[in-house]
C-alpha cells in the first residue's frame, strides 16, 4: 500500500506567454518516466526519474495565440511521441516529441534515461465542430486515434494525424427514463423507452480503458453510459455497444481500475462512488471526508481521481481544497487537509493570517497524475500555473505477483531506500531508513522488489537490473562482483527459498523468455548459480513453501516444482540443486485473474510435519490446497488434487498464511490458519478440524476487535509478540513551505483472540502455555482484559437473547467465561483484570461475573493482603452491590487505615470520599444496596472537583457525628497525631491535601498536646532536619503549614517555620510586639553553634526592629 513521506517537491513551471488570460494548467500526464505538462500557451517536458529535469519545452508565438487561441484540451498518445492539443478556437496542434539521444551529465555522471528531448509543431488544423458555441470535454485516445466528447451529447473520432470523421451519437434505445440515484440497466433488458434521454445533455468526461476496451461517457445529467469497444478501436463507431448504465448523482469525473474492474465516480456532494463492474456494476462503497469533519462545503466537489499503476488505491482532488490517498478497501492512506475543526484559518472561506502554516493544495486540485512505478504523485493546484507539486510515497509489499515476503520482518520501500519498521520489545515501534548504496541504485533506479527472508534476517531488493542484499543483523551490503552479470538480469519477481536461497525471476529480452535463477545467499555471482530453471511462458504468480515453488501462468495453468539440495550449502561446499515437477494444472475458469497464490498445509497433517523425519514428510509429502486471491479481491480455496474451488469471502485487500511458517517455540500464531485485511476490517482464520476441509463455518471467525481504525494500514505480524503492525500518516509542520509527512507505525495484539479460539476449542493446557509465553510481551495485561471483557460481554449478549426462553436442563459443561477466568488466576494480573472489566460493564450484570471470577469479598481480601491496595479499592465499589454497604464499609475502613500506614494519602482521600458519600446514603435508605451503581466511581476513584473539607468532619465532638463519620474521623486524627508527634511535617502536608483534612480544627485542640513544641532549640534543629529544606518540595511544604499556624497564631510554630524560612516579615511582625521574645530569639539562635547560618538572618531583624523600637521613642510609646 501507500504512504506519503517526506517533504512535497514543488516542480516550477514556465510561465509562458505574459499575455495570457488563463492562470491553469490544461493537462498533466506521466508516461515512460516522462511527465508532460500542458500550459495555455505552452508545452513541458520533464523527467520523472531519479533527478526531476526539464527535458524539453515548447512556447506558442504570440500570433498563433491570438488568431487560433490558449491551450484548452490535450491528450498524449500511448507511445509518448505524439501531443494533440486542441485550442479555445478549436483547432488542433498536432506536437512530435523525440528524444535527442544527447545524454545529460548530472554531477559528471551520465544517468541511464536522461536524454534532451524536442518539441515540435508538427499540424494545425481547424476542426468544425458544427458550431463555435460547442465546449469539448477531455480527449481519450489508443494507438490509432483519438476521441472528443461535445456539449450536443455527439462524439468526434480524429486520427492522430489530424484527420477527423464524422461526428456520431452512442445507440441509446435503451437508456434509463426513470432511474433511481444509483441503478444499473441493460441494453438488452425489457424495460420501455420513449427516447433517449442524454439526447438533449452535453459529454463533460470521457474515460477509457484499453486494457479491458470499455468506454466511459459522462453526461451533464449524470448519466453514465459503459461502452465496449471492438477491436477496430476508437475511431470505428460501429465497434462501440452502449452495454449498461449507471445513474450517480451529481457525477463530475471518473477513473478506471482496469485490474480489479472497478469504476470511480467523482461526486458534486465530496464524495467518490465505487462500482463493480465485473458483474452486475453495483455500489462497493462510498469515499468521503466527511468523517473526518469536513463537509462539501469545506472541499467542494470532486475535481479528479487517479488511481495508482497497480489500481491498489487512488488519489482524489477536490476543486476548493486539498487531496487524500485511499486504499480500495476504504483506508485513507494519506490526506493533505489537517485535520481541524471548521471554521479557522484553514478554511477555505477564511484568509490565512501572517502565522499560519499553509497546507498543500489549500486552493483546491485541478490535476493529478501517479508515475508509473506509483513513487510519485504529482497534483496542480487550482487556478495555478507557475508550479506542479510531487508528494513521495513509500509501499508495503502486498505478496502479490511474482514477489513474496515473509509477514515477520515489516517494511516500506520507496524508490531509493527501505524503510524498516523496528520492534526493541517494548510498547514503541520505530522506522529505520535504510538507503540503498548509491553505487547501485544509481544504475538500476528505481527499487522495483523487496522481500525478506524466512526469519527476517536478510533483504533482496532488486532494481531495474540485478539485486543486491542486506545483512540486517551485521549492516552490510552484498553485490554482484560482476556489473555485465549484474545488468544481464532483469528482475521480475523475487522469492526466498529458506534463509539461504533467493530465486530470481529473470527476463530475457533478446529471445522474449523467462527464467528463475537460483543464488546462493553467501555469493551473487554466475560461478555459484545452484539452478537455471527455464519457465513456459510469463508467469504470474509465484508462491514458496518448504521446499516447493508454485508458478502460474496465463489464464491459469499451475505448475509446483519440488526442489532438491544436494551437497553442503555453504561457501566450501558444492551444493545442487535439482527441480522436479510434481503436479500440474489448468483451470478453466471466467473469474478475475489471481493476484496471489499461497500454498498452505492440510491442517490434519500438521503433527505429521512435526513428528516425522524430513525424508518420510516432509520430502513425500506433496501439496494439496493453495489459497487464490484475485483482483477483484475474491479469496478462494484450491484444491490442487481435483481442481475445485471454494470461495471462502471478497473484498480482500492482502493475506498472510501463517500455518506451517514458523516452528519458533515463542510463535503466538501456530494456531493461526492465516488472517487477511479488507473492507470488512481483519479476519482470523483458524484451522478446520472437521471432517469437509472446505466448509466455511469451520474456518472463519471475525473478530470485530480487530477492526483497524480507517487511517492505519496492516503490514504484517510480529509472531513472537502476537501483534499485528500497522503504519499511519501523520504531518508535522516546520519553517519550510510545506508539512512533514511522517508514516507512523501502529501496533494492535490478536493475543486475545488466540486465547479465546483456544478455550472455545477445549484447548485450556495450550492456551495457558500460549498465555505463559506471552507473559514478558508488552500488553500482556491489556490482552487479558480484552480476553475477559470480550468473553463476558457475549455471555451478557447470549442472556439477552434467550431471556425469553426457558432452558430444561441446564449445560453440565463449563461455560466459556469460567474457563476464561480459570486461565486469568494463574497470572497475578488477574484481581486488576476481573475489577477493571466490572468498571466496564453494567453493573446489573456483576453478579454474573463474579459467579464465575469469584467471591469479590476473597479477591479484596487477597489484593488486601499482598498490598495491592488501589486493586482492593476498586473492588469495595462492587462489594457494596454485591454484598451490601455494611461489608463495604468495613472493608473501606480497613483499607483507609492500611494506605495511611503506607503514605497513600491521595487513594485515602478517595476511601474518605466514598466512606462519606455511602454513609450518609446508608443513613438514609434502608434498600441502600440497590441505590449503589457505577456512578459512584466518579468520585470514589478520581479527587472530589471541590478541595472544600466536607462538613461532615467538622463537628466539635464525636457524640454529634454518626457512628461512621466519628470512625472516619478518629482514624484521620490519629494519623496526624502520629505524624505531628514525629514531626513528619511533609506527609503531614501530603497527608492534608491527599484527605482534606481539618488541620486548623485540629491544631487549636492539639496546641498543648501532640502539636506542642518545649523548646525553640531542639525544634528547630529537628524540623529543620525533618524538612530539607534545600529542595523546592520542602519549602512548598514549609509554607503550607505556616499559612496555617498563622491562621491559629501558633507563635512557636510561626517563629521555627519563619526561621527556617528566611521570613524576616514574618518575624518582623511577631516580635515588634513582644521584645522579650525577640532577645530570647536572638540569644538562642547566637548561642548555638549550628546555627550560625541564621546571623545574616539577625541582622536584618536587628536592623529592621531598631528602626522600629525608635519610632516608637519618638512616638512616645515605650
Amino acid at each position: 500500500m501507500y504512504m506519503a513521506y517526506g517533504w512535497p517537491q514543488a516542480i516550477p513551471l514556465d510561465p509562458g506567454l505574459p499575455s495570457s488570460s488563463s492562470e491553469r494548467v490544461v493537462y498533466l500526464k506521466s508516461a515512460n518516466r516522462l511527465l508532460l505538462i500542458v500550459g495555455p500557451t505552452h508545452l513541458e517536458l520533464w523527467s520523472t526519474s531519479q533527478h526531476k529535469l526539464r527535458l524539453g519545452k515548447y512556447v506558442r508565438e504570440e500570433k498563433s495565440v491570438a488568431i487560433e487561441g490558449e491551450n484548452a484540451r490535450a491528450v498524449w498518445s500511448p507511445d509518448t511521441k505524439t501531443v494533440a492539443v486542441l485550442t479555445t478556437t478549436h483547432f488542433l496542434h498536432i506536437y512530435k516529441i523525440q528524444l535527442t539521444g544527447k545524454r545529460l551529465l548530472i554531477g559528471g555522471k551520465h544517468y541511464p534515461g536522461l536524454f534532451l528531448a524536442s518539441i515540435s509543431l508538427n499540424i494545425t488544423e481547424a476542426i468544425p465542430l458544427f458550431e463555435d458555441c460547442l465546449a469539448a470535454s477531455n480527449f481519450v485516445c489508443d494507438s490509432k486515434s483519438m476521441l472528443i466528447g461535445l456539449s450536443n451529447g455527439q462524439l468526434r473520432p480524429i486520427s492522430w494525424n489530424a484527420e477527423y470523421s464524422d461526428s456520431f451519437r452512442l445507440c441509446c434505445e435503451n437508456s434509463p427514463l426513470d432511474e433511481p440515484s444509483t441503478s444499473t440497466h441493460y441494453p438488452n433488458s425489457q424495460s420501455h423507452s420513449t427516447g433517449c434521454v442524454v439526447q438533449n445533455f452535453s459529454i463533460t468526461h470521457l474515460e477509457y480503458s484499453t486494457h479491458l476496451r470499455i468506454l466511459v461517457v459522462l453526461y451533464s445529467n449524470g448519466q453514465i453510459e459503459l461502452c465496449s469497444v471492438s477491436k477496430k478501436g476508437l475511431r470505428q463507431s460501429s465497434g462501440m455497444t452502449v452495454e449498461r448504465w449507471l445513474t450517480t448523482e451529481g457525477a463530475t469525473c471518473t477513473s478506471f481500475a482496469s485490474d480489479q474492474k472497478i469504476l470511480a465516480v467523482g461526486c458534486g456532494r465530496g464524495v467518490v462512488e465505487l462500482y463493480d463492474l465485473s458483474e452486475s456494476g453495483q455500489l462497493l462503497r462510498t469515499i468521503s471526508l466527511f468523517d473526518w469533519g469536513y463537509t462539501v462545503e469545506d472541499t467542494g466537489p470532486v475535481s479528479c481521481i487517479a488511481w495508482t499503476p497497480d489500481n491498489c488505491a487512488f488519489a482524489v482532488g477536490w476543486r476548493y481544497r486539498g487531496m487524500a490517498v485511499w486504499s480500495v478497501s476504504g483506508c485513507r492512506l494519506m490526506c493533505t487537509a489537517r485535520q481541524i475543526g471548521l471554521a479557522t484559518a484553514s478554511s477555505p472561506m477564511v484568509k490565512p493570517n501572517a502565522d499560519f502554516k499553509p497546507e498543500p493544495l489549500i486552493g483546491g486540485t485541478a490535476h493529478l497524475q501517479w508515475d508509473e512505478h506509483g513513487y510519485r504523485l504529482f497534483a496542480v493546484e487550482e487556478n495555478s500555473a507557475d508550479r506542479a507539486i510531487g508528494f513521495s510515497f513509500s509501499k508495503c509489499c502486498l505478496n502479490r505477483g511474482l514477489s513474496r515476503t515473509t509477514f515477520a520482518r515489516q517494511f516500506l520501500y520507496s524508490d531509493d531506500r527501505v524503510l524498516l519498521i523496528q520492534h526493541d520489545g517494548t510498547d514503541e515501534l520505530k522506522i529505520l531508513q535504510l538507503n540503498v548504496p548509491v553505487s547501485y541504485i544509481s544504475q538500476n533506479w528505481p527499487i522495483l522488489h523487496v522481500v525478506a527472508s524466512d526469519d527476517g534476517t536478510y533483504l533482496a531488493v532488486a532494481g531495474h537490473h540485478g539485486l543486491v542484499l542486506y545483512d540486517l543483523r551485521n549492516k552490510k551490503w552484498r553485490f554482484f562482483g560482476d556489473v555485465t552479470q549484474e545488468q544481464n538480469i532483469q528482475c521480475k519477481g523475487l522469492l526466498w527459498l529458506g534463509n539461504k536461497i533467493i530465486v530470481v525471476c529473470n527476463y530475457i529480452e533478446s529471445s522474449n523468455t523467462y527464467e528463475l535463477l537460483f543464488y546462493p545467499r553467501y555469493h551473487l555471482d554466475q560461478s555459484s548459480l545452484l539452478c537455471r530453471k527455464t519457465l513456459l511462458g510469463r508467469p504470474i504468480v509465484m508462491d514458496v513453501f518448504q521446499d516447493y515453488v508454485l508458478v502460474t501462468y496465463n489464464p491459469f495453468d499451475v505448475h509446483i516444482f519440488h526442489v532438491k539440495i544436494s551437497g553442503e550449502l555453504s561457501p566450501t561446499g558444492s551444493p545442487v540443486i535439482q527441480l522436479n515437477t510434481v503436479r500440474e494444472l489448468s483451470i478453466m475458469s471466467v473469474k478475475s485473474h489471481p493476484a496471489a497464490m499461497h500454498i498452505i498445509p492440510d491442517m490434519s497433517d500438521e503433527h505429521k510435519y512435526k513428528q516425522s523425519t524430513i525424508e518420510s514428510s516432509l520430502l513425500l509429502q506433496q501439496p494439496s490446497r493453495c489459497l487464490i486471491l484475485r483482483k477483484n479481491g475474491e479469496l478462494s480455496l484450491l484444491d490442487l488434487d481435483d481442481g475445485h474451488e471454494q470461495v471462502l469471502t471478497n473484498s480482500v485487500d492482502l493475506l498472510w498464511v501463517t500455518c506451517g511458517k514458523s516452528e519458533d517455540k515463542a510463535n503466538l500464531i501456530k494456531e493461526v490458519s492465516w488472517l487477511d485485511y479488507g473492507h470488512r476490517g481483519m479476519q482470523v482464520w483458524y484451522p478446520s478440524h472437521s471432517g469437509d476441509p472446505f466448509k466455511q463455518e469451520d474456518f472463519l471467525q471475525l473478530d470485530p476487535e480487530l477492526e483497524f481504525d480507517r487511517e492505519i494500514y496492516p503490514l504484517g505480524l510480529l509472531p513472537n509478540v502476537g501483534v499485528v503492525v500497522g503504519v499511519t500518516q501523520r504531518m508535522s509542520f516546520s519553517t519550510s513551505e510545506f508539512p512533514c509527512f511522517e508514516p507512523i507505525p501502529q501496533a494492535q495484539t490478536i493475543l486475545h483472540c488466540l486465547l479465546r479460539h483456544l478455550l472455545q476449542r477445549e484447548k485450556s493446557e495450550e492456551a495457558l502455555r500460549l498465555a505463559y509465553l506471552s507473559a514478558e510481551k508488552p500488553h500482556f495485561s491489556h490482552c487479558l482484559e480484552w480476553l475477559l471483557f470480550t468473553v463476558f460481554d457475549a455471555e451478557i449478549s447470549r442472556q439477552s437473547a434467550n431471556k425469553n426462553q426457558t432452558s430444561l436442563v441446564k449445560p453440565a459443561s463449563t461455560s466459556l467465561l469460567e474457563k476464561t477466568c480459570d486461565l486469568l488466576r494463574n497470572f497475578p494480573e488477574y484481581y486488576d483484570v476481573v475489577v477493571s472489566v466490572a468498571r466496564k460493564t453494567d453493573g446489573r450484570h456483576w453478579a454474573d461475573l463474579f459467579s464465575a471470577a469469584g467471591r469479590s469479598t476473597e479477591l479484596f481480601e487477597e489484593c488486601f493482603q499482598r498490598r495491592w491496595y488501589r486493586t482492593a479499592a476498586c473492588y469495595i465499589l462492587v462489594i457494596a452491590k454485591l454484598e451490601g454497604p455494611a461489608v463495604s464499609q468495613y472493608c473501606a475502613l480497613r483499607l483507609l487505615q492500611a494506605t495511611l500506614d503506607e503514605s497513600l494519602y491521595e487513594l485515602a482521600g478517595e476511601l474518605v470520599r466514598f466512606l462519606l458519600r455511602s454513609g450518609r446514603e446508608f443513613e438514609n435508605s434502608t434498600s441502600d444496596s440497590e441505590r449503589l451503581s457505577p456512578r459512584f466511581l466518579g468520585y470514589f476513584l478520581f479527587r472530589s472537583p471541590s478541595r472544600r473539607q466536607s462538613s461532615d468532619l467538622k463537628s466539635g465532638s464525636f457524640k454529634e457525628l454518626s457512628p461512621h463519620i466519628a470512625s472516619v474521623k478518629n482514624i484521620l486524627e490519629s494519623h496526624a497525631s502520629y505524624l505531628m508527634s514525629g514531626k513528619e511535617l511533609s506527609k503531614l502536608v501530603a497527608f492534608v491535601k491527599g484527605t482534606q483534612f481539618d488541620i486548623v480544627e485540629y491544631l487549636q485542640r492539639e496546641r498543648l498536646g501532640s502539636a506542642r513544641l518545649d523548646n525553640f532549640a531542639s525544634a528547630l534543629e529537628l524540623i529543620g532536619q525533618k524538612l530539607h529544606m534545600d529542595t523546592l518540595q520542602s519549602r512548598l511544604d514549609a509554607e503550607f503549614l505556616l499559612a496555617h499556624m498563622c491562621s491559629v497564631k501558633f507563635k512557636e510554630w510561626i517563629v521555627v517555620l519563619a526561621t527556617l524560612l528566611y521570613r524576616a516579615e514574618v518575624l518582623v511582625d511577631l516580635f515588634r510586639h513582644d521584645l522579650r521574645l525577640w532577645k530570647a530569639y536572638s540569644m538562642t539562635l547566637q548561642s548555638h553553634e549550628e546555627f550560625r547560618k541564621y546571623l545574616d538572618l539577625l541582622n536584618v531583624l536587628e536592623e529592621q526592629l531598631s528602626s522600629v523600637t525608635d519610632s516608637k521613642v519618638q512616638n512616645g510609646s515605650l
